[in-house]
């Protein structure tokens, strides 16, 4: 620690419980009053040092005071500076450091302590200080900023509080070595205060790597107001907004208890103790909590989402509504990377309707697809879908529409979800976002598990969200099995599902025949070898499998579709009305048709196939013979 000594005499002052006594041998012939010290001292050695204690003391004396008492209604620093300044007025050894030299200077500017009163009076002895050593490191400027709160208000008028806040600000946003001293992460070479030492000197250099956050830590010390005036400082002299936001995201980490969902507040509140700082009240926890939002660049990418779901909490608990509608906006710039976790804020209102948020996480989906529009995103569109299934770099919002139906998945069990408010934000997503619809069906099956007494209008509306097109292959086996769906659904569903199949079997019988055109092509003109025609025997088994697998499925639904035409049929016949011919002109096909097309399909197939199996095995017999 940076210190200096002023005068030889040795030590005169003795306490005595709320009372100092100067020691000289000569009776004390004046009290002087600060707070609930008093201090029984001389009046030469006070005026001959400070312009205020000259006017004081014959005014008491023009008064005929025979016990001359002056009462300092308000000093710099209180009792504790004022010993100081009384012991310099005695000529008695002073230490001038970090943590004393704003009091002392703030103290000497009001007692009038200037050169006009003795040469080397206290306001030149404290400037000089101040300007040469203070300011010439960090650790001593952060120190004596600390101090500025209880200075007020000589501090400010002193420019003192500027000063201290600017040199942090210049040693913040430069590189540490650059600073001239020698950095080092650890070793002999370092002072108990915490800087480096060079040849036994403290040089004010922290011992700390050379990043951009070197200083985070530091600051945290500062209050809120000397905070803030730092920070703008910064961004006003060009720093980058990524080390800006990464300071308020590590000094509001420390002071808003509970901010990470891990930690609870009473674990927040003993760190906070522990370092000797008293955790926040609620109003003052507000008070930071709209300040960072106001200092927190409006850029995405600066601060992690999950930092900035972690202030959207809070702001909910802390009912601080002013700053809650630029946090959904900014949680809404990088929605994309939000976790379901993330999404899953308990309801801090008084009506309690549900027992998630499902309409703040609503707004934060208007504010991502709104900044999707402006910023042109890549819609799925033009992707060929089965380029983007699996890919491992889907665009924006295919992300926040699988994020979505998980979340949906997540409240649907929750009674109290109204179903408007859960078709509002099913169909918030865009069609084009969901490559699958399986992330709704499951949400809309776990909603209709949870809403059985739903009608049959309002089951048919919510299962319009979805595309039966859209489903997987598992999907859809699961569908036509739920008893909770319509049965119009369940028609449709069974429908495409049936498309798929063939679709999938014309597509192996395709494979097929690529491959054993090419086998013929390449037997013209290389003759294969044995492990080839194994390979090939081996390939057409497993086509025969999936084929016999997908036709045994096939026979189920035919099976499937049958019955429910005879119960649909039994329907119409009570009602006097064809009702499976309305049903079938309602979808747009007739399933009869399909049906009878795809067992002809089946059979045709699997002539097909047991053909392709015997030209295998002739193959395989003339490859022995020769």
């Amino acid at each position: 620690m940076a210190c200096t000594k002023l005068g030889s005499k040795s030590d005169a002052f003795q306490r005595q419980g709320q009372a100092w006594f100067c020691t000289t041998g000569l009776p004390s012939d004046i009290v002087v009053e600060v707070g609930e010290m008093t201090f029984h001292l001389h009046k030469f050695p006070l005026l001959s040092r400070s312009g205020v204690m000259e006017r004081l003391i014959a005014e008491a004396l023009e008064e005929g005071d025979e016990k001359c008492v002056i009462n300092l209604h308000y000093n710099p620093g209180g009792a504790k500076t004022f010993e100081l300044v009384a012991k310099f007025c005695y000529g008695v050894k002073l230490e001038l450091t970090s943590s004393n030299v704003v009091y002392l200077r703030c103290a000497a500017e009001h007692l009038e302590m200037t050169e006009d009163y003795g040469e080397g009076n206290l306001i030149m002895q404290t400037e000089t200080f101040f300007k040469q050593v203070v300011l010439g490191n960090w650790n001593d400027s952060l120190k004596a900023l600390q101090t500025c709160d209880q200075s007020l208000p000589y501090a400010e008028e002193l420019h003192i509080t500027k000063k201290c806040i600017e040199s942090l600000a210049t040693k913040a946003y430069t590189d540490p070595n650059l600073f001239g001293w020698p950095i080092m992460e650890h070793g002999p070479m370092q002072s108990p205060g915490g800087s480096v030492l060079w040849n036994g000197i403290s040089t004010g250099a922290r011992p700390k790597k050379s990043s951009s956050d070197w200083w985070y830590e530091d600051v945290l010390t500062l209050s809120l107001p000397l905070y803030k005036r730092l920070i703008s400082i910064m961004e006003s002299r060009g720093v980058r907004q990524e080390v800006i936001a990464g300071s308020l995201a590590f000094y509001a980490k420390k002071y808003l208890p509970g901010l990470n969902r891990r930690q609870g507040a009473s674990e927040s509140s003993s760190r906070l103790m522990a370092v000797g700082l008293a955790p926040p009240s609620e109003e003052d926890q507000k008070a930071l909590l709209e300040d960072i939002d106001r200092l927190l660049p409006m850029q995405k990418g600066l601060v992690p989402t999950k930092f900035l779901f972690g202030l959207l909490r809070t702001a909910l608990i802390l009912k601080a509504s002013s700053c809650l509608s630029n946090l959904e906006k900014r949680i809404g710039m990088q929605l994309d990377q939000a976790t379901l976790e993330d999404l899953l804020m308990p309801n801090f209102s008084y009506s309690m309707e549900t027992l998630y948020n499902v309409d703040c996480v609503q707004r934060i989906l208007e504010h991502f697809l709104a900044m999707d529009q402006i910023t042109g995103g890549a819609s799925p569109c033009s992707v060929d879908d089965s380029h983007l299934i699996g890919s491992p770099s889907l665009t924006p919002i295919t992300l926040v529409a699988k994020l979505i139906d998980g979340y949906l998945a997540e409240v649907a069990p929750d009674v109290n979800l109204k179903l408007p408010k859960f078709q509002a934000l099913a169909a918030a997503v865009p069609e084009y976002a969901r490559p699958l619809d399986d992330g709704l069906y499951r949400a809309i099956d776990v909603y209709l598990k949870s809403h059985p007494w739903l009608a049959e209008s309002e089951r048919e509306q919510l299962c319009r969200l979805m595309d039966c097109q859209k489903l997987s292959l598992e999907a859809c086996t699961h569908a036509a099995q739920n008893e909770r769906l319509p049965l119009r659904i369940i028609v449709r569903v069974l429908f495409f599902e049936q498309l798929q199949l063939r679709t999938s079997i014309a597509g192996c019988f395709l494979v097929s025949d690529n491959l054993d055109g090419s086998r013929q092509l390449r037997s013209g003109f290389v003759g294969s070898t044995e492990g080839g025609w194994a390979t090939a025997v081996r390939e057409n088994l497993v086509l025969k499998v999936g084929m016999d697998n997908m036709r045994m499925r096939v026979s189920e639904l035919e099976m499937e579709c049958s019955i429910m035409r005879q119960e649909i049929e039994k329907m119409g016949r009570t009602k006097g009305s064809s009702t499976w011919g309305n049903v079938s002109k309602k979808f747009g096909f007739k399933l009869k048709s399909q049906l009878c097309s795809a067992q002809e399909g089946s059979v045709s197939n699997q002539n097909n196939g047991n053909a392709k199996s015997e030209m295998a095995k002739e193959r395989h017999g003339k490859h022995k013979k020769n």
